[in-house]
């Protein structure tokens, strides 16, 4: 198996900025916006959960799917990437 690989710098920024436009979008859902907020930041799930001061294991059930974050938990992630938690509105959908 292959070893993960840490982005450069600009990937950093690249993968931040196309996460920014994905929220903007509404395109982030739980669990793959943890996924994807951890990785663009060049994070280990250690690292990610050492720096919101959770376990690796709420990171990884978090990851899953099986995992029912509180509030709290989302916020920090949230902070950490310099986002909010809150409500967005879906788009319309063709029956409505």
């Amino acid at each position: 198996m292959a070893r993960w690989k840490k982005p450069t710098k600009e990937e950093v920024l690249e993968n931040r900025r196309t996460l920014a436009m994905r929220a903007r979008n509404g395109d982030l859902r739980l669990p793959r916006a943890v996924v994807e907020i951890r990785k663009g930041f060049g994070m280990t799930q250690q690292e990610f959960a050492k720096a919101l001061s959770v376990t690796r294991r709420q990171i990884a059930e978090i990851e899953a799917g099986t995992a029912n974050p509180t509030l709290a938990t989302m916020e920090k992630i949230g902070k950490l990437f310099g986002f909010s938690v809150g409500f967005v509105p879906k788009a319309p959908t063709l029956n409505s």
